[in-house]
């Protein structure tokens, strides 16, 4: 079965998969074969939902999983085909002199809280409203870290429930609650990511508490902590080599990137629409060192927890049992068509 084309789609983050293309490593993997490289980014229309529902079999996602779980809880035929963890800047804002500085300063105040998009409900696309699923993962493990719940807090529900779903851009414009924090109707915001500390500094909000330093990951799982990898069944059915060679290609990127973090960080700006400055604050404590995807016990084990979020908060239709959605294969496939390479060029 031939194919002329492989889509992929990644969220405007650091990704391995996304320095691969900027690279221009994966047009070149593929070039030989005649086949084309697109991404939903980049073409946008119609085809852009398919990074939230994943029915394009052609397709390689790398994304948040606030999308990727719900699709395969709807009955998406994808599999888990690897997992990356990046600390993107989950902070916890706050108004200057506000006192909150520690999690446990947290108890008995208004957090902001974006509300479910009515058409997000109508069309049982719950994890489309992704700044509520965020924020809601961000304060439960903010406030586990601390001993406390979401009972100890006040969630004060913010934003527009008919704003239309998000097209082209998945990620942007999310972070209302800043404009609540500002007027004084919260008392805290979640945000995450290079856009929203522009955003802060431009409204003129500060860190109240910086959730990357949390000692314990398990209190830092969110949408891409971990981040997923899926691809459809059928994809790996009938073009397995492919898949193969584009995760050799974002193994190979994840490597360069260790030694090029300038180069990276240049990057990201055009990845994550965001200004130096941001780019910078974001991403940290040498992110560009482990951007490789794996399907570590450790990733595995934390990737449940965020299943079991969504399950217990209502973004999910049924349970989804992540270790038999993992395939293994085309990971290790990956790992050994780089060595065989490295060999052939010694």
């Amino acid at each position: 079965m031939s194919i002329d084309t492989i889509w992929f789609t990644r969220c405007p983050v650091p990704t391995a998969t996304g320095l691969a293309y900027k690279l221009g490593w994966l047009d070149e993997e593929f070039a030989r074969d005649s086949i084309k490289l697109q991404t939903l980014q980049e073409v946008g229309g119609e085809l852009a939902r398919h990074h939230y529902d994943h029915e394009l079999q052609e397709l390689i996602r790398e994304g948040g999983n606030l999308f990727a779980l719900p699709a395969r809880a709807q009955g998406a035929d994808t599999r888990l085909v690897g997992l990356t963890w990046i600390d993107e800047w989950q902070s916890i804002l706050v108004r200057p002199n506000s006192g909150i500085k520690r999690p446990a300063d947290l108890r008995g105040k208004r957090l902001a809280l974006p509300v479910f998009r009515r058409i997000d409900i109508e069309e049982n696309k719950r994890g489309r409203s992704i700044a509520r699923g965020m924020s809601l993962a961000g304060y439960h493990g903010v406030l586990a870290s601390a001993g406390l719940s979401l009972d100890d807090v006040s969630l004060v529900e913010i934003g527009d429930a008919e704003a239309s779903p998000a097209g082209s851009a998945p990620g942007a414009s999310l972070w209302h609650g800043i404009e609540a924090l500002v007027r004084g109707e919260v008392d805290a915001v979640y945000v995450k990511g290079a856009a929203a500390a522009d955003a802060a500094r431009a409204a003129g909000v500060v860190v109240g508490i910086d959730l990357d330093q949390l000692p314990d990951r398990r209190f830092r799982v969110n949408n891409g902590t971990p981040r997923p990898i899926t691809v459809h069944q059928h994809f790996l059915d009938h073009h397995f080599d492919l898949v193969v060679r584009f995760l050799a290609q974002t193994l190979r990127a994840a490597d360069w990137a260790k030694t090029h973090k300038e180069e990276v960080l240049n990057i990201l700006k055009g990845e994550t629409r965001a200004g130096d400055e941001a780019v910078a604050a974001a991403y940290r404590d040498g992110f560009h060192t482990t951007l490789a995807p794996d399907l570590s016990e450790e990733r595995l084990s934390l990737f449940e927890r965020q299943k079991n979020f969504q399950l217990a908060h209502g973004f999910l239709d049924r349970d989804v049992d992540v270790r038999a959605w993992a395939d293994h294969r085309p990971l290790k496939a990956a790992h050994d068509l780089l060595r065989e390479n490295a060999r052939a060029a010694a």
